[in-house]
């Protein structure tokens, strides 16, 4: 690759980075160093960028300790490096065989965590506006095949991103050919891994032996497989634009709030009801659910069970249950929400009036007076006016259980708690978070937030109020 050759490989990687909006002129980078081809070339391709857009330019190299004597001839090679170049270095080890050991992770998973973890840290420490990794054209094929063989959704189909986050990938348009010939025309060395040589991971199988197959079939097999991905991305754009929409349909919340959901990075923190009539409209119902229920646990067959569930609507009395939410159906509805959501298990003795916090963020006030002749019974679902003689001390706040009966206000007769609640459109977890107050003979006098019970109203009569009042 003559001088032409490298003007056009810094001009590919200087317009791809454009393109993608990866640098801010002025700002601050790390490079990635591991000593390999494709990170040496990176830094000398960002050395030429910072000087035309006046960024400063550092790099970071870890040490795992895997490779003995080889990993301590790529740190060398990288000081050495960055000193003929005159670019800062920050080096660190890890003891990746033992951090594996304690998080019981792969090898290849802990060097991962170790090395994402220090380059944010690192980024954070000296105010840097984001870490420059050397991922190239071959890397984006190889995950693309990877996702294939794995299974995958169309996300896994786009290949590696240009940028994720703070991580930067200026080389991805580039193949691994490209970047070792503007290495050779510089005179440029570098190491090279030994194990990435030997196809003994699923990464270096396709590297090694797939992709030669293939290029015998199409030697263009690794560029038109990236064009492809590219055009997945843009594809992945529109449908994340019309799955905002089908969220925001079925939802009802504010675009906001569908957009974290749609993005996988904020799972449901409150319960949420789903319409299951709108859900059913969408063009793509199942997907729709997918992207509602993936960011709360709930694996692809759990996806698949609840549409099932969705479509017999005998079945839907059952639960469903990530590691962090649970689902349950109410009439035309999904509910999620996280685990044990608002659930206080009580069983609290009220032995006198006065203010009690039975648990955390859940508070009482009981308080007796006499009436007076402007006395109004409370309207507020959350205080309740009974007529204190109606009942007997001391009074107690639970749960509800199964077999409770009380006489709903208005009512002469008594009924199920369930079925009241039932009627009331409750789901099973609005009835597992219910309360009730009772008193010592074991009268239900409030199903707390819902209604008195018909024995213990105020009448014109009463002489003395017992109002309780519930604070959340």
């Amino acid at each position: 690759m003559n001088n032409i050759g490298q003007n056009n490989f810094i001009g590919s990687v200087r317009a791809f980075a454009s393109a993608h909006s990866l640098f801010v002129e002025g700002g601050k980078y790390i490079v990635a160093l591991s000593g390999g081809a494709d990170s040496v070339a990176l830094l000398l391709v960002m050395k030429r960028l910072a000087g035309e857009w006046n960024m400063q330019l550092e790099a970071a190299h870890c040490n795992f300790r895997l490779r003995g004597n080889e990993s301590d001839r790529d740190e060398n090679f990288c000081k050495n490096l960055c000193v003929s170049y005159d670019i800062p270095l920050h080096l660190i080890h890890f003891d990746t065989r033992e951090y594996a050991l304690l998080h019981h992770v792969s090898i290849e998973m802990a060097a991962r965590r170790l090395r994402y973890d220090y380059f944010e840290r690192l980024r954070r420490d000296i105010d840097a506006d984001g870490i420059c990794v050397a991922h190239h054209r071959d890397d984006s094929v190889e995950t693309v095949l990877l996702n294939l063989v794995r299974g995958t959704g169309i996300r896994g189909l786009r290949g590696i991103q240009p940028r994720n986050g703070y991580i930067l990938r200026p080389l991805l348009s580039i193949s691994r050919h490209d970047i070792v010939g503007f290495l050779d025309s510089l005179n440029q060395t570098f190491v090279t891994d030994s194990t990435n040589l030997v196809p003994d991971v699923k990464r270096n199988k396709i590297r090694l032996e797939l992709m030669p197959l293939l290029q015998q079939l199409n030697p263009n097999v690794s560029q038109s497989i990236f064009e492809t991905s590219l055009r997945v991305g843009e594809a992945v754009n529109i449908y994340d634009n019309a799955i905002n929409r089908a969220i925001f349909d079925v939802i009802g919340q504010n675009p906001e709030s569908v957009k974290l959901v749609v993005d996988m990075a904020c799972p449901v923190v409150a319960p949420l009801s789903v319409s299951i009539s709108r859900l059913l409209a969408q063009v793509s119902a199942e997907s729709v659910l997918f992207h509602i229920l993936s960011p709360c646990g709930f694996t692809s067959s759990q996806v698949e069970m609840v549409y099932a569930v969705i479509n017999q609507p005998s079945e839907r009395t059952r639960l469903f249950a990530s590691t962090t939410h649970e689902l349950c159906f109410n009439r035309d509805s999904l509910i999620i929400q996280p685990l044990d959501y608002g659930v206080h298990v009580l069983n609290k003795k009220i032995p006198e009036q006065g203010l009690y916090t039975l648990a955390e963020g859940v508070r009482f006030d009981f308080h007796i007076m006499t009436v007076s002749d402007d006395f109004k019974p409370s309207t507020s679902p959350n205080t309740v006016t009974l007529d204190a003689k109606s009942l007997k001390w001391p009074l107690t706040v639970r749960n509800i259980a199964d077999g409770d009966r009380f006489t709903p206000f208005g009512m002469n007769h008594t009924k199920l708690v369930s079925d009241f609640l039932t009627d009331r459109k409750r789901s099973i977890f609005d009835k597992r978070r219910q309360l009730v107050v009772t008193d010592a003979s074991g009268k239900i006098v409030w199903l707390v937030g819902e209604r008195t019970d018909n024995r213990c109203r105020t009448t014109t009569t009463t002489t003395q109020v017992l109002t309780i009042s519930i604070e959340k």
